[in-house]
């Protein structure tokens, strides 16, 4: 099992992988179509948008946190 101090990270990860899954996914039916190469384009894809994904998460999760916490009414 995975330390909980790493979870923030380990959700982050996940998450931009499944992100960039997705989005890669409709991005590369648009241009390529599902043909012999769709398979081999989406995995490139989504590879290399999941390099920049995760270390954006990283980033942006903890700014877009704090414009949550100002944005919700406290209790």
């Amino acid at each position: 099992m995975i330390p909980r101090k790493f979870a923030p990270a380990l959700f982050g990860f996940v998450l931009s992988g499944l992100m960039s899954l997705l989005v890669s996914g409709i991005a590369t039916i648009r241009i390529v179509g599902i043909d012999a190469s769709f398979v081999a384009s989406w995995a490139g894809a989504w590879l290399s948008a999941w390099a920049v994904a995760f270390p954006a998460v990283l980033v942006v999760a903890p700014l877009s946190r704090r414009l949550v916490e100002r944005l919700v009414a406290s209790e």
